[in-house]
Formats: C-alpha cells, structure tokens, sequence
C-alpha cells in the first residue's frame, strides 16, 4: 500500500494498525452521517455534506504534483487536506 486514509471521526485519538510497506497516512475524519438525526432530509443532507467533503478531499489530493513531492512533502500535503474545512459541492 502507498497510501492510507482513515475517515472515522473517532479514530483520530486510536491506536491505527501497522500496514504494510510503510504507507504515507492521514486522519481525514468526519462525522458519521448514520449517526444524523432529524428529517430524512436532514439525514440524506448529512450523507451529501460528508460525500461532498471526500470529493474534494480526494480531488485535492490527486491533484497532487506526486512526482515533485519527498515522502515528508507529501504527508505534509496529505494532512493538510485534511484539515481543511469540508467544502460543499
């Protein structure tokens, strides 16, 4: 593996398991929208916020120059996206 991402809001502050081959690795939590509540609406609006948020997440991250990027360059760009706030589409 070259990369792992963990989306679990909780899993932040666990102990992750050792993968394989050294992977760069980033925290990209969210909340879980099983756990939403209220309307339908509001619930099938937490799943769209959450997709939303991975899309872009996922974009910026293959947007990434990996060719012009150290391993330490590439975990500093694979934690900040994500940090940064879950944009909507």
């Amino acid at each position: 593996m070259d990369f792992v991402f963990t989306v679990c809001d909780r899993a932040a502050n666990e102990e992750c398991p050792t993968w394989p081959g050294q992977p760069v690795s980033g925290h990209w939590g969210m909340p879980d929208p099983v756990k939403a509540e209220g309307t339908g609406a509001e619930k099938r609006l937490a799943f769209h916020q959450t997709y939303g948020a991975l899309h872009n997440r996922i974009m910026a991250f293959s947007a990434l120059s990996f060719e012009n990027l150290d391993r330490g360059s590439l975990q500093k760009r694979v934690d900040e996206i994500g940090k940064e706030p879950a944009k909507q589409e």
